[in-house]
Formats: structure tokens, C-alpha cells, sequence
């Protein structure tokens, strides 16, 4: 993403909530030349994100203040609802959105309490981070991410036209579906994912150390997401209860089958192993529906091992070895070798590019290990 954006939208726009999410808008809109006003009931926090040029704080602005041409709500699901009321009330002519992940719920409470439907537009950028705060924000963090807008029917089409333009203008790829819609899919892909991530997480609480301390790359992986704020996650879970437990459900249904038939090859009845291979083929295949980086479909790559040093520029003299090689790098993962000063880099690469890269790098005296 250049640092530039396009269609940039016209300010100023009033960000509320100062903390990782509407601090990185802030820089994002900064970035691509937006007047940018910060408010939050935690000053520290709107202090922070001003250090770091998201903007401007909106209370030391009493002379100067303009009408924002549009509001952001960035802040906790169970404060959305009466901050965007209260917004739509302050700024009468301002059209206003929110960030948060979950829609039906929210919109609708902000209505009840006074909020103008024709103003009012739902927003969520698929994006974040496991830390929380202004502090954690960064300016490129929407690049190349969908930026879901879900108006509803009594929305202006100028009013989304301005939700679009923030989207676009924060590097954002917009992508409109209906609140329904939103809340259905954000259940399957984010909110059902992080409930799992986070009861696997929580069964290394009574495990043995030693056991823990053989952990590979796949712990890794899928228990990532159980670090982010719980206090949020609590917030979201209860405002999207109904879809996230229908997912669950499903889920529960498939590790029943899975357990019932683990106990019975325990117990040496070898029948039951084809309800394993059933749920390992049925997650082989809706992997491969997950959407890659270029398109609906994820594309095969190769991944090409190398075993590297773990010292300062080794990985650096890695990547600039593929460049020079003029081959792009299409994914990265890196696996610390237990015990070891070393780390194992997979680079996935186009399959015909795997060979030359393999060439390239052995050229350079790296450890390559081999492809797949």
C-alpha cells in the first residue's frame, strides 16, 4: 500500500474511541490527507493516539471546531448502541458509522434510543490485532483487508457512499452485505473461531510443563487469537449469542461423533476410524474454500523449507536472496527448532519458481531443506 491513498474522503471526520482500532483509523485517514478529530473518555488513550499521528484531540479544538462530515464509532460493543445515538443527536448533519464486529443487535438498539436511520450506516473493518490500545495501532493495518458496510434500508445512498469513501480511503477493499448477513458470517469466520482457539488454550492450564514444552507450530497457530482482550470478546460473544451458538453447535455435533469414536478404537473396535477419516476429509475440504490472497480461490503454492540461523539479519539476507532471485514470495511461516538456535522458514512460492528459488538459495550457502 503506497502511502497515499485513493479517493480519499473529505473531512473532517470524528473518530470516538481512541483505542487500536479507531487509532489506526486515524492514521490511515491521516496518512492519506484526512483532517482527523480523536475523542475517547480515556484521555491517556487519546494523548496516545495523537503522539503517534492519528489526528487531533477534539476537546482542545472548542474555537476551531467544524461539522465532521462524518462520525466514527470505535468503541466497545456494549457502549455502540447509546454512543452512536448520542453522536447522531450531537452532530445532526453528520452521517455516522461504527466499527464494531457485530451489527443486528447494536443498529437496532441505536435506533431505540434516537439514532437517524438515514444517517446511520453499519461498518466493519476485518482487521485487528491481539493487543488492545492506541499504542498498538498502525496506520497500514486496514491495507488490502475487506471492510464489511451494512446499511440498512433506510440509509441514503449518500450516507453509504461516505461509509464506501472511508473504506477505500483507509486502504480498505469495501464489501456490502446486510446486517443479517454480516452477523451470520463474522459467527462462522471470527467469533466462533476465537471460542475454540480459546478452549483449546485454556486445556494447557492443567497440563504438565513437559508437555507444553514440546509444543510445535500447530499449538501455536490455532491458540493465537485466545491472547486478545476477553473483556471485548465477552462483549461481542453476547451481542452475536444466537449465531455464534448456532456454529457451535454444529462444531459440538462433529467432536461428539469424533470423541464417541475415539473411545470405541481405544477400546479396539477399528471400525469406527472411517468417522475420523470422514472429519479429517470434511476439513480438507472447507480449508480449501478459505479464500487466498488473489481471489476467491487459494491458489497451491510450494513451500520451501530452509533451516537458518537465529541471529540478527539472517532472515533479512533471506528475503533479499529470493528478490535478487526475482522471485516473489507468496507466504512466510517460521518455526523456532525446539532447543536449538535456529528457526525453520517455510516460503511459499509458485510451484514452477520452487526449483529456481532452491537453486538461489543453495547458491547463497542456506540450509535448504526441501520442497512440498
Amino acid at each position: 500500500m503506497s502511502d497515499s491513498a485513493p479517493q480519499a474522503i473529505q473531512g473532517p471526520v470524528l473518530v470516538i474511541g481512541a483505542g487500536l482500532i479507531g487509532a489506526s483509523i486515524g492514521q490511515a485517514l491521516a496518512r492519506a490527507g484526512v483532517e482527523v478529530w480523536l475523542r475517547d473518555v480515556d484521555q491517556t488513550q487519546v494523548n496516545t493516539a495523537v503522539a503517534m499521528g492519528a489526528g487531533q484531540a477534539f476537546e482542545s479544538m472548542k474555537g476551531e471546531r467544524r461539522t465532521p462530515q462524518l462520525v466514527v464509532v470505535a468503541v466497545p460493543p456494549r457502549f455502540a448502541a447509546r454512543v452512536i445515538a448520542d453522536a447522531s443527536f450531537e452532530f445532526p448533519e453528520s452521517v455516522i458509522t461504527d466499527v464494531t464486529s457485530v451489527k443486528s443487535n447494536i443498529l437496532k438498539q441505536a435506533i431505540a434510543f434516537g439514532a437517524d436511520e438515514s444517517r446511520l450506516v453499519g461498518g466493519h473493518p476485518m482487521a485487528g490485532r491481539e493487543v488492545s490500545g492506541a499504542a498498538a495501532a498502525r496506520k497500514d493495518l486496514f491495507d488490502d483487508r475487506l471492510w464489511i458496510i451494512t446499511a440498512l434500508e433506510s440509509s441514503s445512498s449518500s450516507s453509504q457512499n461516505l461509509v464506501e469513501k472511508l473504506a477505500l480511503s483507509c486502504g480498505a477493499i469495501a464489501v456490502k452485505m446486510t446486517v443479517h448477513e454480516h452477523d451470520q458470517a463474522v459467527a462462522l469466520v471470527s467469533h466462533a473461531p476465537q471460542v475454540v482457539s480459546s478452549a483449546l488454550a485454556a486445556q494447557l492450564l492443567p497440563a504438565h510443563e513437559h508437555h507444553i514444552a514440546v509444543a510445535g507450530q500447530g499449538l501455536r497457530d490455532m491458540t493465537r487469537i485466545a491472547a486478545s482482550d476477553n473483556a471485548l470478546w465477552v462483549d461481542i460473544l453476547s451481542e452475536n449469542a444466537a449465531p455464534v451458538a448456532e456454529v457451535l453447535g454444529g462444531l459440538v455435533a462433529e467432536l461428539q461423533e469424533v470423541l464417541h469414536a475415539l473411545q470405541d478404537l481405544a477400546n479396539g473396535d477399528e471400525d469406527h476410524a472411517k468417522i475420523l477419516d470422514a472429519t479429517l476429509r470434511a476439513g480438507t475440504q472447507g480449508r480449501a474454500r478459505i479464500p487466498g490472497r488473489h481471489g476467491n480461490v487459494e491458489a497451491a503454492f510450494s513451500q520451501v523449507a530452509v533451516l537458518i540461523e537465529d541471529k540478527p539479519g539472517e532472515l533479512a539476507r533471506l528475503f533479499v536472496a529470493a528478490g535478487d532471485a526475482g522471485i516473489n514470495l507468496e507466504d512466510v511461516r517460521i518455526e523456532h527448532v525446539l532447543g536449538r538456535p535456529s528457526g525453520l522458514v517455510e516460503l511459499s512460492v509458485r510451484p514452477d519458481r520452487a526449483q529456481e528459488l532452491t537453486d538461489a538459495l543453495a547458491s547463497q550457502k542456506f540450509d535448504v531443506k526441501g520442497v512440498s
